[in-house]
């Protein structure tokens, strides 16, 4: 019989060479996983790495002669052909571990005496082409043991959430006793049959002397503390890992992809990945809370009538606001839940990360206590309630709350949140708005960070990279370094006046307005672009040409088919993704070079050997080398590529190692025309002039200096007609970084938050700097630029500032800040400032030009309420 099937059987031989199929795992630049995609969850372990106690609970119960028979055993055979005679049922199979890798790498389940005999023969072979620790080896990491989990070091992470040395007696014995039925007598799925499974694997090692009699009892007794867990990962970045994901699919395929043991090390960090997916939700919380309370998800059950405050409790309310009452005890509600079914629901309901369903069980004066789904009871006292407010619409709120009442009622099913600031619990619900952050690095464009949205799980639509919504004032910066490079310098007055053009074809009059509607006649670019006044970007347009205007727009790398062919493409009437709009950012940043955003750095097997390395170009002509000798780079590039056709069965074109030349990003400004744009993005982020001379002005993102206290920033807030669309982009540091925020309605407006004095009373200081206080309509300074400067703040805690490069063919001489001509004087009239060599002013601010000092005794600084 066997030399009669020996044709069919295959070849055990290539048992040395198989390559068990590990899902891709995908790590930040500094190794922390973020995520892991494959059908089939696989963690490879050495023997040496397993368990003595799993070994002998597997020998124990599924072989217990696996190291005295030759793949076949006899005996097993024997008490299995007897229970057919006697029963006339199949119901022992009688195999071996051996026989069972045979069947689980050539063979299928079904229970047929052909694949029986097939199943035999093959173990025979592969006992005499392996060794009985390499056939246990493979038997651990190939077996299926249930939720997807192949091999028992991926089985203790999908039930257990630790590694296989972290188990004890009672969850090793229950993973062993899965082979013999892994969807029925899983602790998961089935935890009474894993139970009595359990007990089973523990009286078998009992019986073989494995364990004693109190091992056994104390491992018998134990809960089934099994529950699904997800890879361990050190962050959940779902926005970034999905787009190495899909990249890495486009390189190799799916099923090569998921199943070779990629590890791809992202060009982000795990710290700035971190603090950009907090900056974005926390922005969308202030955005959201001081928009109002949209109410409860659902009301659970009729709470008691709400009680009436007395006239006493309300005179000492506006004292004691902050200050816990005394509580009372609550009278019965027969309609109230038990704890039970509480928790019961709330196991059913969705938890979106941060935010965690609860129930309000009670409700004092200034406090609500509520119960989450492990049954805990949470306070939630009147800091982390007072935010709530009635929303009414996008334009409006209700009144401020004085009690919990105002806001909460037993029996309502809620979100709650702990604030990261303090760690204090908050009412919480899920934001409405949307965002998104990109951060690169310009010098060649590694992505540094990327938030795609508040929630992957809740909208897998990447908004960074995928949403082109109208930019606002963010396409100034490129629309003013058209106008230098056309020559126009950062002294050139332009005439901040309204525009009122006639369009013929239409019939109605083109009047674009400046944002508020105040218009400052002659003014100087530098401050145009840092009160980002909408006429002036119009008639620089003009100046320049329309053509020549979007030709030279889409040198930074945005879509000429997106870019509007009329006079709103000054005001950012077209359409761009928040990663076109920072790419852009780094070429102004970097000195003019068209740097190109990538997500990989590298690419390994499973053994760390690199199979593929990122090749960015850089901002740098020439750039720096470091280039190995041309033997060394052949050697090495042919052995990369023979480890890949040996993985894959085929050649690729990416090589691991070439000649390391830091290749040289085209330029596509001139460094004197990014540095001139530059300049007047600092001036866009701080305060200016002199109040005690009336000269004071603040650019429209102050609050950026103002937060970071660092002189190495520069930026542009985008506000869209209605505030539909928000954005904040600049750079700091050696980063630039772009957000935004709006609704994915694209019509729906942003709206305007009205003064909540609850929280105005809680950091009065800070009023109208960044979060919840911001009042007034929704624009990019309020609703995107939060985001960026938590970002930023972060990130750069501990960063020196970044000293500015002035270009060659740059000069500095001092202006009159009036009229932009030269001058001698150096009182607050006049300033020094840059120019390209050949466009600085040639004549001199005669004496009835000149801007006059103002004769005021030391006025008061403004407040940040007066601002507004």
């Amino acid at each position: 019989m066997y030399f009669y099937l020996k044709p069919e059987l295959p070849s055990v031989e290539v048992l040395r060479e198989v390559k068990l199929q590990t899902p891709m795992r995908i790590f930040t630049q500094d190794g922390k996983l973020i995520s892991q995609y494959g059908v089939k969850r696989r963690i490879p372990v050495s023997l040496e790495e397993v368990p003595e106690a799993l070994v002998q609970a597997l020998i124990a119960t599924e072989d217990s002669r696996f190291y005295d028979h030759i793949g076949v055993d006899p005996i097993g055979v024997a008490r299995a052909f007897l229970n057919l005679v006697t029963t006339g049922e199949r119901g022992q199979g009688a195999s071996t571990l051996t026989m069972q890798m045979a069947r689980g790498f050539f063979l299928t389940r079904e229970k047929k005496f052909s694949r029986k005999i097939r199943e035999l023969f093959i173990a025979l072979h592969m006992e005499q082409e392996l060794s009985k620790d390499e056939i246990l080896e493979l038997y651990l990491n190939k077996v299926e043991l249930g939720h997807r989990a192949f091999g028992f070091g991926a089985a203790a992470q999908v039930y257990y959430g630790k590694n296989l040395n972290q188990l004890d007696l009672a969850q090793i014995a229950t993973l062993a006793g899965l082979p013999q039925a892994p969807s029925t007598l899983n602790p998961i799925s089935r935890p009474e049959r894993s139970k009595e499974r359990r007990r089973i694997v523990l009286l078998r090692m009992l019986d073989e002397g494995y364990i004693n009699r109190q091992q056994f009892d104390e491992a018998a007794q134990a809960p089934v503390t099994a529950k699904k867990h997800g890879a361990e990962l050190a962050l959940d970045a779902p926005y970034l890992a999905d787009l190495i994901y899909n990249e890495m699919v486009e390189i190799y395929g799916k099923e090569i992809a998921e199943t070779s043991g990629f590890n791809v090390y992202a060009t982000a960090s795990y710290d700035m990945q971190k603090a950009a997916q907090e900056a974005v939700i926390q922005n969308l919380h202030d955005y959201d809370e001081r928009h109002g309370f949209r109410g409860p998800l659902a009301q659970l059950w009729e709470p008691l009538k709400r009680q009436a405050v007395t006239p006493s409790a309300a005179s000492d309310s506006s004292e004691q606001s902050n200050v816990e009452p005394e509580e009372t005890p609550a009278p019965f509600n027969e309609n109230a839940w038990s704890v039970e079914k509480v928790t019961a629901y709330l196991d059913s309901v969705d938890e979106i990360k941060p935010l965690l369903p609860a129930v309000v069980m009670a409700v004092q004066q200034k406090t609500a206590d509520v119960i989450i789904a492990d049954g805990r009871m949470i306070r939630l006292t009147w800091d982390g309630l007072d935010w709530a407010r009635p929303y009414i619409s996008d334009q409006s709120q209700g009144d401020d709350p004085e009690y919990a009442a105002d806001i909460l009622a037993e029996g309502m099913l809620v979100y709650i949140r702990k604030r990261p600031q303090d760690d204090v619990w908050q009412l919480g619900q899920f934001p409405d708005a949307t965002g998104a952050l990109v951060a690169l690095d310009p010098n060649d464009g590694a992505v540094k960070a990327v938030v795609g949205g508040y929630s992957f799980y809740q909208s897998q639509f990447n908004r960074a990279t995928q949403a082109k919504r109208q930019v606002g004032s963010n396409i100034k910066p490129f629309v003013y370094a058209g106008a230098i490079e056309s020559g126009y310098n950062l002294a050139s007055i332009i005439n901040d006046a309204p525009i009122n053009q006639w369009d013929s074809s239409s019939g109605v009059a083109w009047r674009p307005q400046n944002s508020p509607a105040v218009y400052e006649g002659p003014i100087r670019m530098r401050v145009a672009m840092g009160m980002s006044k909408n006429v002036v970007s119009v008639r620089l347009l003009r100046g320049v040409g329309l053509d020549e205007t979007v030709d030279y727009i889409a040198r930074f790398g945005f879509d000429k088919d997106d870019i509007p062919r009329d006079e709103t493409l000054s005001l950012g009437s077209g359409s761009h993704t928040p990663i076109e709009v920072v790419s852009g950012i780094a070429v102004l940043a970097n000195g003019g070079f068209a740097v190109r955003p990538y997500f990989i750095e590298r690419i390994e097997n499973d053994l760390g050997e690199l199979l593929w390395q990122a090749e960015p170009v850089y901002a740098c002509n020439p750039c720096d080398t470091d280039t190995p000798s041309k033997q060394e780079s052949a050697e090495d590039e042919r052995d990369i590529e023979a480890m890949l056709a040996a993985e894959f069965g085929r050649q690729t074109t990416n090589t691991a190692v070439k000649a390391k030349v830091k290749q040289s990003a085209e330029q596509v400004i001139s460094p004197q025309t990014a540095f001139l744009v530059t300049e007047m993005m600092r001036t866009a982020v701080k305060a200016n002039g002199s109040w005690n001379n009336k000269t004071y002005w603040l650019g429209t993102g102050w609050r950026a200096k103002n937060l970071l206290q660092r002189d190495d920033i520069g930026g542009k807030t985008g506000t869209t007609n209605d505030s539909k669309d928000t954005w904040f982009s600049g750079f700091a540091g050696n980063l630039v970084a772009t957000t935004w925020v709006g609704f994915d309605d694209a019509s729906r407006q942003l709206g305007r938050a009205s003064r909540n004095q609850n929280l105005v009373n809680k950091n009065p200081e800070k009023f109208n700097w960044i979060g919840n206080a911001v009042i007034g309509v929704e624009d990019g300074a309020k609703g995107a630029q939060p985001a960026w400067i938590r970002f930023m703040q972060d990130v750069l805690k501990d960063k020196p500032e970044v000293q500015k490069q002035i270009p060659e063919g740059i000069v500095r001489v001092r202006i009159d800040i009036k009229t932009g001509k030269l001058t001698k004087r150096t009182d607050h009239t006049a300033m020094f400032e840059y120019f390209k060599v050949g466009t600085e002013p040639t004549t001199y601010v005669t004496d009835d030009e000149l801007s006059l000092p103002i004769d005021e005794e030391n006025p008061e600084q403004p407040k940040d309420d007066d601002i507004f």
